[in-house]
């Protein structure tokens, strides 16, 4: 039976106490950051931490973190920004091996353990009571497979994992929305040399 992650997500906002608490977003880009942030600020103090060691250039990797620091001090949907310096030698060895995989394969999943491990420690050593990650808000990414990980990952490092499919009630069409009206940089592949490749 399929299980309904934007209901979870409902279900776990409905439990919270009266008080906001604190909440780290993996955040892949300012894009798909917008609707996620737009949809938590009534509930948590959203802090953005922007660890993306798979972008295939450290160009690319700075011109997304700009975008997202852009959008928050524009938009104040987030409490911080929260920008990990471009480690691309930790992906490549993360990956190893599995460079010819298709996308969606398990080169994706290593990448988003990758990423999520590193946001739930993060959250751990800094005081935050959840984390989660913008990535469910894309079509193209196993919103399933995600929150499985978010909540394996979340029992490891003792944080709470908030379960998500932010596409889900027009996450996604809002986010190309609040693109436009900020006029955000929005880029057509996911950020890996991969990605590209297959893109291309």
């Amino acid at each position: 039976m399929k299980i309904n992650y934007d209901k979870k997500m409902q279900e776990s906002i409905e439990n919270l106490n009266s008080t906001k608490e604190k909440l780290l977003l993996h955040v892949c880009c300012a894009p798909c950051s917008s609707a996620v942030l737009e949809r938590l600020k009534p509930y948590f103090l959203t802090s953005v931490y922007f660890y993306n060691p798979n972008m295939d250039t450290e160009d690319e990797f700075n011109r997304r973190a700009k975008e997202a620091e852009r959008f928050i001090t524009k938009s104040g949907l987030a409490e911080e920004c929260v920008i990990i310096p471009y480690r691309h030698e930790e992906y490549l060895s993360k990956i190893n091996g599995l460079e010819s995989e298709p996308e969606g394969g398990g080169r994706c999943e290593r990448c988003f353990r990758l990423r999520l491990e590193n946001a739930a420690r993060y959250a751990k050593e800094h005081g935050f009571l959840w984390f989660t990650t913008t990535l469910t808000i894309s079509p193209h990414k196993n919103a399933d497979l995600l929150n499985e990980l978010g909540k394996e990952i979340a029992e490891t490092y003792g944080v709470n994992y908030l379960e998500s499919d932010f596409k889900k009630r027009n996450g996604y069409l809002r986010s190309i929305e609040l693109a436009k009206e900020y006029e955000l940089y929005r880029q057509d592949y996911c950020g890996c040399e991969f990605s590209l490749r297959a893109k291309e």
